[in-house]
């Protein structure tokens, strides 16, 4: 059984998957132990749980490595686990997951977002500063802001708390029009976190090869052995 963690970096991911493929919420402390339980002999990670609950914990997934289970991580928390995990063996797949490997990106804030329920599709109430970001690239390229324009919307986008970014905030902050900036946004728009988890889903379809062999021991502290054994 493959496993895959998502919520509102891909609320339709279902409809690009096989259907031997179990998608659950995003993930908190305690939910791959959950997966591997039921028969997990893959994981994805794209979306994680981080404020209401405790975030999924590097050492279950560890726990899962070390015993030759396939770990994915792209798009969200995914990809920062990626970033920390990998040299354990956990595959990164995507931008945003090499730029934090890479150290071009440091800050978890970076992918954060709120949100609203599972029920209504998790639509997003904030703008994750990835997906701004590769948005105004963009739109530089395309030369549709002048290099002055993007480093003033830039240096706003990233000064703004994550739970109150919005195009409209990023605007005001920029000192700019914000139906001029809505109007490019729509042209230029790129959802990052989306391209990443699609290539997570892509990777985990169909035979995936056997797991390495690991060249390193996983160390059951006396915290993991209370809480998992």
């Amino acid at each position: 059984m493959k496993t895959i963690f998502v919520g509102p970096s891909l609320p339709d991911a279902r409809d690009y998957a096989a259907p031997d493929i179990d998608f659950r919420p995003p993930a908190c402390q305690g939910d791959v132990m959950r997966a591997l339980a039921d028969g997990a002999t893959a994981i994805g990670i794209i979306d994680g749980q981080f404020a209401m609950a405790a975030p999924v914990w590097h050492k279950e997934l560890l726990y899962a490595l070390s015993n030759k289970v396939r770990v994915f991580g792209a798009a969200s928390m995914g990809a920062l686990r990626a970033a920390e995990c990998a040299a354990f063996g956990m595959v990164g797949i995507g931008r945003i997951f090499e730029d934090f490997a890479s150290c071009k990106r440091v800050d978890d804030a970076d992918v954060a977002l709120t949100y609203g329920p599972a029920e209504l599709g998790y639509p997003a109430t904030s703008l994750p500063l990835v997906n701004v970001q590769a948005t105004l690239a963009r739109m530089l390229q395309k030369q549709m802001v002048n290099a002055t324009e993007y480093n003033l919307l830039n240096d706003a986008a990233c000064q703004i708390f994550f739970k109150r970014r919005t195009w409209k905030a990023i605007a005001q902050a920029a000192n700019m029009d914000f139906d001029r900036l809505k109007a490019v946004v729509d042209i230029c728009w790129i959802d990052q976190k989306r391209l990443d988890a699609l290539e997570l889903i892509q990777a985990m379809q169909g035979d995936l090869a056997p797991a390495v062999d690991m060249e390193w021991q996983f160390n059951a502290t006396p915290l993991f052995r209370k809480m998992y054994y």
